[in-house]
């Protein structure tokens, strides 16, 4: 990633207080795709006897990822909010491993964006979860 992608993919991170509050961190961002990781956290945990991370969080996460892939993509997209976001849930987190969201905006109307998530934990051998979604691209007037 260059230096004005990074304080881009920074930017839209350190400006969502959940995003901060659940510790999220930018991986990768720039050509319509997006990673970020959610570190392990006792906070996030759903399950108190198996120790697995709340599905709300890898919600988020995803949702966030997806976010950030529309503001990545080349046409540049000024905001973005989300429209409709399917997710479904393959198997629980490890507990203890982060998990990684990836996203790829793959094709962008002149007001509507369309992406595709994965989420996966940190040995990334199978997926946590999977989505797609369609999100608002606010431009220039």
């Amino acid at each position: 990633m260059d230096d004005a992608r990074i304080r881009a993919g920074q930017a839209f991170i350190e400006a969502l207080p959940h995003a901060r509050a659940l510790g999220m961190k930018l991986v990768e961002f720039g050509d319509g795709v997006a990673e970020i990781m959610l570190p392990y956290d006792e906070k996030l945990i759903g399950d108190p006897d198996s120790g697995v991370i709340h599905g709300g969080a890898v919600s988020a996460l995803m949702d966030t990822c997806a976010g950030a892939a529309v503001m990545s993509y080349p046409a540049g997209a000024l905001g973005t909010a989300t429209l409709d976001l399917r997710i479904d849930y393959m198997r629980p987190a490890t507990p203890g491993q982060a998990i990684h969201a990836r996203a790829e905006c793959y094709h962008v109307t002149r007001s509507v964006a369309f992406v595709r998530a994965s989420a996966m934990d940190d040995d990334r051998a199978r997926p946590v979860a999977a989505a797609t979604g369609a999100f608002t691209v606010e431009r220039k007037s």
